[in-house]
């Protein structure tokens, strides 16, 4: 532990820590600007949640499904943001590992938890699909060796009227059979298909359990992450779509694939318009961080409608997925303005009735000057 820093009330009499009287006023303090900005990012970086991966999966969504359209410069620059956003908590993560182990193991027995996992095969799977599938492996090796523990600690704190962050056991699952069969194309290793048709069987039964767990209330009062419960049946869709394609698939495994996927998608579309008449019935209007879990389930089931049109060789999915994607996009502004909104009334609050201007000393006489205030270093006497 270090050692106590010296009184403010020391620094103020002109005093260094050594105990030589200050030369200029104001030599050894930081500006008061600079200070309190630094306050202000060391309480910005403390408050971050495992939430905000929410933000990373949702901008790692878009620049895939942007990529799919053809909307190459959209797609580059979230995907440069989906980069510096994981890179961000990624550091937290292992800072929090490092050096604050009771809240990381206290933030791990949360749902939201899992973002980590979710996030880092989402833009694991955007490189890949811009042929970058060396950086893309590092990645599904690293959410493969987070994802055991972290799912484990999650399921064993679960209890009744989960929000809709519990579904993310399902999308994390589903996130590693997608990076997993997008590389097995790449690499031509089936045994890496295999591993994620294991993914992609597994996270079925995971998205009934924390269905039946789900607090259905959050449909109308959730703070956004209660959009979640049809954004994992959404990349439950994807990650059968990319299974269909697999060339190692054929005959009743082929046709198994193709119709879970489109069941899948189906109840997600289901769930898309139920929560959208919700959220018209209900607004929620303020910023919450859980937020940009509504926005990634949009751009998921967006990407899932267009990955499934070839797979499936259903046409219509495509058009439909294209104007989905755009919703995603305008969701996102949106959630970008909220944030916007809620940091500039965090910075700028309403200034409230201002004190009258201070009056002379008692007894003073008005026409001549206050006395000087005492140099530094002395005192009155």
């Amino acid at each position: 532990m270090s050692a106590p820093r010296p009184e403010r009330s020391r620094r103020s009499r002109g005093a260094t820590p050594h105990g030589v009287a200050a030369t200029a006023p104001g030599a050894g303090a930081a500006p008061a600007g600079v200070g309190a900005g630094a306050g202000a990012a060391r309480r910005w970086w403390d408050a971050l949640s495992p939430a905000a991966g929410g933000a990373v999966m949702a901008a790692g969504i878009l620049s895939v499904g942007l990529a799919l359209i053809g909307r190459t410069a959209l797609s580059l620059a979230a995907l440069a943001v989906t980069g510096a956003l994981w890179l961000l908590l990624a550091a937290d993560f292992a800072l929090r590992l490092l050096g604050d182990r009771g809240r990381f193991r206290a933030e791990a027995d949360t749902p939201a938890a899992l973002t980590a996992v979710a996030a880092t095969t989402i833009l694991g799977t955007r490189l890949a699909q811009l042929g970058r599938p060396a950086p893309a492996a590092a990645l599904l090796v690293l959410a493969a060796a987070l994802w055991p523990g972290l799912l484990w600690s999650v399921v064993r704190h679960w209890h009744r009227r989960m929000p809709g962050a519990a579904f993310l056991v399902c999308v994390a699952t589903q996130g590693l059979a997608i990076l997993a069969a997008v590389l097995a194309v790449a690499y031509r290793l089936d045994w890496l298909d295999r591993a994620a048709l294991a993914c992609f069987c597994l996270g079925t039964p995971l998205y009934l359990v924390a269905l039946s767990r789900f607090d259905l209330r959050e449909v109308t009062g959730g703070a956004g992450d209660h959009w979640v419960a049809g954004g994992a049946l959404s990349i439950t869709a994807l990650a059968g779509a990319k299974l269909t394609a697999a060339p190692l698939w054929t005959g009743a495994t082929h046709a198994t694939l193709r119709v879970t996927t489109l069941i899948a998608l189906g109840l997600s579309l289901v769930w898309y318009a139920v929560l959208l008449v919700a959220e018209v019935r209900n607004p929620r209007t303020h910023y919450d961080v859980r937020r940009w879990s509504t926005v990634f389930p949009l751009g998921m089931t967006a990407t899932a409608c267009l990955s499934a049109a070839p797979a499936t060789g259903i046409a219509w999915l495509r058009p439909l997925g294209e104007a989905l994607l755009w919703i995603a996009v305008a969701a996102c502004a949106l959630t970008c303005g909220a944030l916007a909104l809620a940091r500039g009334h965090t910075h700028h609050p309403p200034a409230g009735p201002s004190a009258p201007p201070a009056g002379p000393p008692a007894g003073a006489r008005p026409d001549l000057p206050a006395d000087p205030p005492p140099e530094a270093g002395t005192t009155g006497r």
